[in-house]
């Protein structure tokens, strides 16, 4: 049976990606919010590698995720450092609060998880109803360069406690028209030898060109967009392995 972002998922994106690990992202948005002095929104929290450093900063952030596994793994990973965020289980496209941010993040191209058009427009406007005037949307995108159906990767980690789990990703669907991928993704966790787990995976992404991304938000209605590629800050992108990051500002005056 397929999951999303279930146990061994979960676990295995925490070991790869622990806290404190930094694509360079970590300190770009560091330096992007730190003048921020109100509230602060992270939809796709994860297990709280972008968060945490946040709130350990002093910046005040909410974060929520579809996933309860990831949730949980953040709370986990908050409370043992002493950290009491509002965490809750949430959907960007549909999530709805009291509160307005001064800017809500997207770090690690999480928003291409949305691979539906009309779901991603609707967690975009969303976001817009959420920012104060003159609030920022910081957003990372990627551009997808390996489109070949059956192209498989595999790694395996370590846990703490001396079990491996290994991980098989298989790409089995291109969509051109709609421009999204679906890979399959298989998890298997060993103790002593010992099949004990294993977790299968659909596992979609969307992608985006460029100036189709800005496009989109600038319909939306965001104005002041900066595009900025590898965290370095105003640098257009020059190659397709990039990151890609929209900074966009609200102006409801």
């Amino acid at each position: 049976m397929f999951s999303y972002y279930h146990k061994l998922s979960s676990e295995v994106y925490d070991l790869d990606k622990p806290i404190g690990h930094s694509f360079g992202d970590a300190e770009f948005y560091s330096e992007r919010l730190s003048t921020c002095k109100g509230n602060i929104l992270e939809p796709g929290v994860g297990t709280g590698r972008i968060l945490i450093p946040l709130l350990e900063e002093g910046l005040k952030v909410d974060g929520f995720d579809v996933s309860q596994e990831m949730l949980s793994i953040c709370r986990h990973n908050c409370e043992t450092r002493g950290l009491t965020p509002t965490l809750f289980q949430e959907r960007m496209e549909s999530f709805s609060l009291p509160t307005m941010y001064e800017a809500i993040i997207v770090p690690t191209g999480t928003f291409l998880l949305l691979h539906k058009r009309e779901d991603s427009i609707k967690a975009l406007n969303n976001f817009y109803q959420h920012l104060s005037h003159q609030g920022k949307l910081i957003l990372d995108i990627f551009l997808q360069t390996d489109l070949s159906i059956g192209s498989v990767s595999t790694k395996a980690l370590e846990t703490k406690n001396g079990d491996l789990i290994t991980l098989e990703q298989k790409k089995v669907e291109i969509d051109y028209i709609n421009q999204y991928t679906i890979s399959h993704n298989r998890y298997e966790k060993w103790q002593n030898g010992t099949l004990i787990q294993t977790e299968l995976e659909r596992f979609p992404l969307r992608w985006y060109g460029v100036e189709e991304f800005k496009m989109i938000l600038e319909q939306i209605g965001f104005k002041d967009i900066i595009i900025t590629a590898d965290y370095k800050f105003g640098q257009y992108p020059s190659n397709s392995s990039q990151i890609i990051t929209f900074e966009a500002t609200v102006n409801k005056s």
